[in-house]
This record gives C-alpha cells, structure tokens and sequence, in this order.
C-alpha cells in the first residue's frame, strides 16, 4: 500500500475515485500495566469498495494493478493517523465497512498487529446512496445487523456476538462528512 494520507487517486494511472468525501481520524493508544498511552510510529492500513462496489488490487474485479482507495499512515506523537477518502461503496452480500490494520514496531520488529473491519451507520449508508455516483449502483442490500462479521463473534473471543457494535466509525457532518475511531491495543501482548 502507499504511504499517502489522501487515497482517492490511484497511483499507477492518476484517477480519482468519484463519491462524497469522508476525512478519517483514528487514535491508536497502547494499554500496558494499566496506563493507556498513544503510540507514536504505528503503522495504519485502510483499504474500502468505490462507490460501486469495487475494490482495488483484486485480480477477479481486474483491478490487481491499481491502488484507488488504499494507504497508509504512521501515527504521529499523539497517535493520530488521518485519511481523505470517500464514503466506501457496498458489494454482495456485506454491509459496508472500512478495513483496517495496525502495527507496531520495536525497530524493525513487528510487535503487535490488529486487522478490522469497521462499519458505517445505516441511516447514512442509505442517505449516501442515494446521491450520484453511489445511486448508479443502488441501495446498499445488506445492513450491518445482517452482516455475518458484524454480527458474528470477535476474533479474539472477547465477545461473542455482535462485534461489529464495538466497531461502529462515530460520523459527524460538517461541510463533509468526518470519521473517527479510537484503537486501544494491548501493547504488552506479541502478534
């Protein structure tokens, strides 16, 4: 993935995905022996569906060779990562959401990792979809309840149904639309 905090062109040919811009904010902090800190120099991945539903570098959507709506960001020394999107698109059988992934490093070294997927408030999903470009594709089919991520158990274990409740991107509209999710990791804890 590039390293860019504006993800909406694709590098390898210098289009811009079309849609209705969403800036992205998280906060990565690290819990050990009960103190909760942000960490300075995590590595944060997003990756999202275009307004039609189609993702970037995936061979069967024929798009292996592009980068659209892909990044990374290191946090800074308040653990602040941010992104200019668009509001993600929907596909088949899922609700829409985000994909994210954290690391952090002593070094070189990989220490700990998170992969998530985050998801969107219904009521906006629809509202979005239904302006251009997003309405060329429809209504978004599936809801998170109906997602079987959102609604499945956590990877870790932790919790058992319903996850994607705790993964839920707090959006506020302005003059755009902004996001923001705050990532608490267990620092002491090996990937």
């Amino acid at each position: 993935m590039p390293n860019r905090s504006d993800i909406r062109s694709d590098t390898s040919n210098g289009l811009v995905e079309q849609g209705i811009p969403l800036r992205l904010v998280f906060h990565v902090y690290g819990v050990s022996d009960d103190s909760c800190i942000p960490v300075k120099g995590a590595k944060v991945d997003i990756w999202h569906a275009n307004s039609q539903g189609i993702y970037s570098a995936v061979e069967n959507m024929e798009t292996a060779e592009n980068t659209f709506l892909r990044g990374y960001q290191m946090t800074d020394e308040n653990g602040t990562a941010k992104f200019t999107t668009i509001y993600p698109g929907w596909y088949e059988g899922r609700a829409i959401h985000i994909h994210d992934k954290v690391r952090i490093f002593s070094g070189e070294q990989k220490t700990v990792e998170w992969t998530s997927q985050l998801y969107l408030n219904n009521s906006i999903n629809e509202e979005i979809h239904a302006e251009s470009p997003y309405s060329n594709h429809g209504s978004p089919k599936t809801s998170n309840e109906e997602d079987m991520i959102y609604s499945g158990a956590s990877a870790d274990g932790m919790t058992q149904k319903d996850s994607g409740e705790r993964l839920m991107i707090n959006i506020k509209q302005a003059d755009s639309y902004l996001g923001t999710f705050d990532i608490v990791l267990n620092s002491s804890q090996q990937d």
